[in-house]
């Protein structure tokens, strides 16, 4: 997810925008969709599928344009085009959601029933004056949508997850299971990745706390990122990742692919959900087992998310270091114990202790995210894990990020805070050449002097 610094709108909202480019009042609206109908009685839709894209455009828009003219000279050119333009959204188009998917600035779409539609612009959820026409209406453009994936959805298969050629994921559910409209959730991912750089002057995390992180990348540390729901855990994933030195074999494990990841030694690997008749699955865990056997230098899993876990682990305590992951918790702790149930998922019939040991072994960094409430995407705290103590992984806090309340202008304020002390990793990022990035991170230690 991108992670833009804007100023807060309010929640649930509608935002000035209008709806799109040819973004209509509401008589030229129904308008549109009147001569969309006309259009499907008169074109020969089975001609147009045998068109390529382009020509079936123009095909389309000279029909609309005839039926414009001739049903509404009393529009000035202006509006003519922009009506001409909005029933092409109907017939070639997306419909209602072409719009916000052409706008840059929408990271997320979702639909609610027909008259219900929100995106996240700046990280903040907004309704927009968009809407369809009834339910047939939210299944038409669906089925527009999956059908060049080779995807349906139907009573039969009511939900689907799928992933567009842009790389944006569509998830669909429908009645019974959503029983009062079919809902549809887009969300959408930036072609070029935000780099490190990028969430400094964002204000997701401090200069030196980011040079620290890409120097415990560059030497080969384990790191693992937490956070909930929109947190923006791919977003700094993709951004470390960029920290991998070029001449590494990288290999990515994802359900389903999300990182834009550039560089040119990179193998992606997408888990497969079980078809129709309930074979062809292969999971995650799948993935990571064939990975360690394709000579990589580094493993990226996007999400941990059930077994898989036990094998990673295995792998970053058997000579696969610098590995990445994320992991859907709320906090370090939560992180830690959610890590520890899906080992115990993997079947093997482990003692607590000896899953804990395994933890603390492989892992060095855990980098805990947020969503602030102004909708921003925050580091809040970096904890390095130094092994056990007794029968707990023993960890220190390195970073904080304190809240300390709201500006005028509604965006939340805080300060970094950063431990007095000597992270246990000073030593393995000074063998290898880095130690500017430790300095720096003990000199706000001493800037800031506020831990307690």
């Amino acid at each position: 997810m991108a992670l833009p610094a804007r100023a807060p709108e309010p929640s649930g909202g509608t935002g000035p925008e209008p709806a799109g480019p040819a973004g209509l009042p509401p008589d030229l609206e129904e308008a549109a969709l009147a001569i969309y109908d006309a259009l499907l009685r008169d074109l020969d839709t089975a001609r147009l599928g045998r068109l390529s894209p382009e020509e079936a455009t123009a095909a389309a828009r000279e029909a609309a344009r005839q039926e414009v003219e001739a049903r509404r000279p009393d529009l000035s050119p202006s509006l003519q085009e922009r009506l001409i333009e909005r029933v092409l959204w109907e017939v070639v188009g997306l419909g209602p959601l072409e719009p916000l998917l052409r706008d840059p600035s929408v990271t997320e779409v979702m639909v609610n029933s027909p008259a219900e539609v929100f995106v996240e612009r700046g990280g903040r959820l907004l309704r927009v004056p968009v809407r369809f026409r009834d339910h047939e209406h939210i299944m038409r453009i669906v089925q527009r949508i999956l059908a060049p994936l080779g995807r349906h959805v139907d009573e039969a298969s009511p939900m689907v997850d799928a992933r567009l050629p842009d790389g944006s994921r569509v998830n669909v559910i429908i009645p019974p299971l959503c029983p009062r409209s079919p809902a549809v959730t887009i969300r959408r991912f930036r072609s070029e990745p935000f780099s490190l750089d990028d969430l400094v002057s964002l204000g997701s995390l401090p200069a030196p706390l980011a040079a620290f992180l890409a120097a415990a990348v560059q030497a080969k540390t384990n790191i693992l990122i937490s956070g909930g729901t929109g947190s923006g855990k791919t977003t700094l994933l993709a951004a470390l990742a960029g920290h991998i030195p070029g001449d590494e074999r990288v290999i990515t494990i994802e359900d389903p692919i999300e990182l834009r990841l550039k560089r040119e030694h990179l193998l992606q690997l997408e888990a497969r959900p079980p078809g129709i008749e309930g074979r062809g699955e292969v999971t995650q865990r799948d993935l990571l087992r064939n990975a360690l056997r394709m000579r990589p230098d580094r493993i990226i899993v996007g999400e941990v998310r059930g077994p898989e876990a036990f094998d990673m682990l295995n792998a970053m305590n058997t000579g696969h270091e610098g590995s990445l992951s994320t992991i859907h918790a709320n906090s370090v702790d939560d992180a830690l114990h959610r890590l520890e149930n899906m080992v115990l998922m993997a079947g093997f019939d482990l003692p607590l202790r000896a899953v804990r040991e395994q933890v603390a072994s492989a892992l060095h960094l855990v980098v805990q995210v947020s969503r602030l409430p102004d909708g921003r995407r925050r580091v809040v705290q970096v904890m390095e894990v130094l092994g056990m103590e007794g029968d707990q992984v023993s960890r220190q806090e390195l970073y904080r990020w304190r809240q300390l309340g709201v500006d005028p202008s509604g965006q939340v304020v805080g300060r970094d805070e950063v431990a007095p002390l000597r992270p246990r990793l000073a030593d393995r990022l000074e063998a290898a050449g880095l130690a500017g990035p430790v300095r720096s991170l003990m000199a706000m230690a001493e800037e800031v002097a506020s831990w307690r």
